[in-house]
């Protein structure tokens, strides 16, 4: 059984958890064949990343030019396949809405290359219910291999009529959603009708590789890990921690990542003078943030829109407990035995869920991150993650 994976930009920084399922996949021996529309335009930090890079074949790589031609050679050779997927690219951009043309012509064209580089492959297997879903859509319309694709939130479900979820679940062999959250949002797109094709495949970490931590010192830091945006929240972390200085004036914060938000966060740590106690390290390798997460406190997370984060099961896994927002599928790992849950937006209770960790006694934080831990092995082992993929590839490939 062979696998096409496909990514919209792949590898990247924040995304190391596609190449990790990928892995414990391979590990199972099931053959993955590496497909993204696009590489990466930053410099990516772990060296596994890069590795994987040399892996995947790019389906914008040939340039416009050479991507027309290839288009042109598929209609001459399969002029049925290739009106079926224009057709549909056409239904796509109407669902879409006005200016989104050129956008899904490259879609088909996308859809043509991947047609013939997977003609080897049984199954393509999507990242994302958006234009990597579409890619392979289109692709199966021409003829292809039949599809399947994971659907994590929360920009997957803010439209869901425009995204056109709701023909993507209907032609896709079956669809994994990351939480029951997710699952509920693509039936909501479809129908119920769809929900035997909808299969809660919970994305996973390397438990092995994750041990409990040792107890942190009485001075470790808050470590919030992610690209710094709108939809994390980071600026809030600032806010919050200034207000909790007002107790607590030795606590401190670890910003890892980077991204749209660095200069307006920067600002904040400036305003409120806490230059000395938030510590802004940009993107780390996964080495470097294993490390941070086992010499912390506390992971803090206060986002906005999320679907489950990763970061959650790692800080989890090495025993450390949780401050986030009780937002989308956050709640099904996250509670008061694990950590403490917030509002969204709400600083006043982000600031007292921190002081009440730092005023928590280092028993009852243990006791936090090994139930923590323990959930994490129950449903986030990546080893069962990759079991379960495994056998819906075999059922439906």
């Amino acid at each position: 059984m062979q696998i096409a994976y496909l990514m919209n930009t792949y590898p990247v920084t924040s995304g190391t958890f596609i190449r990790r399922e990928i892995a414990a996949l391979e590990a199972q021996g099931v053959s993955i064949r590496r497909f993204a529309i696009r590489a990466w335009d930053q410099p990516l930090v772990d060296h596994a990343d890069r590795q994987e890079q040399t892996r995947t074949t790019y389906l914008l790589a040939p340039g416009g030019l050479r991507l027309g031609v290839m288009a042109l050679q598929e209609a001459l050779g399969n002029p049925r396949g290739v009106l079926r997927a224009a057709k549909t690219a056409w239904r796509l951009h109407r669902n879409a809405g006005s200016g989104t043309f050129v956008r899904h012509a490259a879609y088909l064209l996308e859809a043509v290359h991947l047609k013939r580089l997977a003609g080897g492959c049984s199954h393509v297997h999507a990242h994302f219910s958006t234009n990597t879903a579409a890619v392979a859509l289109l692709c199966a319309r021409l003829g292809g291999p039949g599809y399947s694709f994971t659907a994590h939130g929360p920009d997957e479900f803010v439209n869901p009529a425009a995204a056109s979820l709701g023909m993507k679940l209907h032609h896709a062999r079956f669809a994994v959603a990351i939480t029951e959250f997710a699952r509920v949002q693509l039936a909501l797109a479809q129908g119920m009708d769809i929900w035997p094709k909808l299969h809660v495949v919970r994305c996973g970490v390397d438990v092995t590789d994750l041990r409990p931590a040792p107890p942190p010192d009485a001075d470790a830091p808050f470590v919030c890990v992610g690209r710094l945006c709108v939809q994390k929240a980071q600026e809030l972390i600032v806010a919050a921690l200034a207000q909790l200085h007002q107790t607590h004036p030795h606590a401190r914060v670890v910003l890892i990542g980077d991204g749209d938000t660095r200069p307006a966060i920067a600002a904040a740590i400036a305003r409120h003078g806490l230059d000395a106690h938030v510590d802004l390290r940009g993107w780390a390798d996964n080495a470097a943030v294993k490390d941070a997460l086992a010499s912390a406190r506390a992971l803090l997370l206060p986002s906005f829109a999320e679907g489950l984060p990763i970061v959650i099961m790692e800080a989890n896994a090495l025993g450390r407990p949780v401050i986030s927002t009780y937002i989308a599928g956050i709640p099904e790992l996250v509670d008061d035995q694990t950590g403490w849950l917030v509002p969204a937006g709400d600083v006043a209770s982000l600031a007292g869920a921190m002081r009440a960790c730092m005023d928590t006694a280092p028993d009852d934080l243990a006791k936090m991150g090994a139930e923590g831990r323990a959930r994490v092995e129950t449903a986030h082992d990546i080893s069962r993650s990759a079991a379960a993929l495994k056998a819906l590839f075999g059922k439906f490939a």
